[in-house]
């Protein structure tokens, strides 16, 4: 059992301890699931790459039901925290806009009119992989593996107990829905 699996297995317990320590272990992994994930949608964020992994590790020691059995499904988990911490920041940012507290002066509307369609499509994306999920959940956890967390698709294969043709056709099948529902 490596130590990842040993660590997964533990937090899976309730051991706070394993999962600073799986945090630890991973932290140079996170990073790069982070920097992946922003790199698609900094403009439209706050958080850097070290404040995404600290906000999903603050999410997964408050949702306390790890479920993982190693670490790509850990890491393909940790994609999908990632993404709903940025659709969150994004809806909020977009509610405040739409009516919030704050006053928002806007002095150049070319930027504010391509920000809004960048934050757009992040939660048409978001919605798409939502409504993804309800026909078929395998597909979606294709899509967070390969897109979001960057996993191979041996990997994502392994990671599913599928076959490696498998995993293509259904990478295949997810981004012809995707295309179609957002266009």
């Amino acid at each position: 059992m490596s130590d990842v699996t040993s660590l997964l297995f533990a937090a899976r317990n309730d051991d706070s301890q394993a999962m600073n320590r799986l945090f630890e272990v991973l932290y140079d992994d996170l990073r790069l699931l982070a920097h992946a994930k922003l790199r698609r949608s900094a403009p439209m964020t706050v958080l850097d790459t070290t404040a995404l992994v600290h906000e999903s590790y603050l999410r997964f020691l408050r949702t306390g039901d790890l479920k993982v059995e190693d670490r790509p499904h850990f890491l393909a988990y940790a994609a999908r925290v990632m993404r709903s911490i940025v659709v969150d920041l994004i809806r909020s940012r977009l509610a405040d806009r739409n009516g919030g507290d704050a006053l928002h002066v806007t002095l150049n509307s070319e930027i504010a009119e391509s920000a809004s369609v960048r934050e757009d499509e992040v939660i048409m994306v978001n919605d798409a992989l939502e409504e993804l999920a309800t026909i078929d959940p395998r597909l979606v956890k294709v899509v967070e593996m390969r897109y979001f967390a960057g996993m191979s698709e041996d990997e994502i294969a392994q990671s599913l107990g599928v076959s490696i043709r498998t995993v293509e056709r259904d990478w295949e099948k997810a981004r012809l829905f995707l295309y179609r529902a957002l266009r």
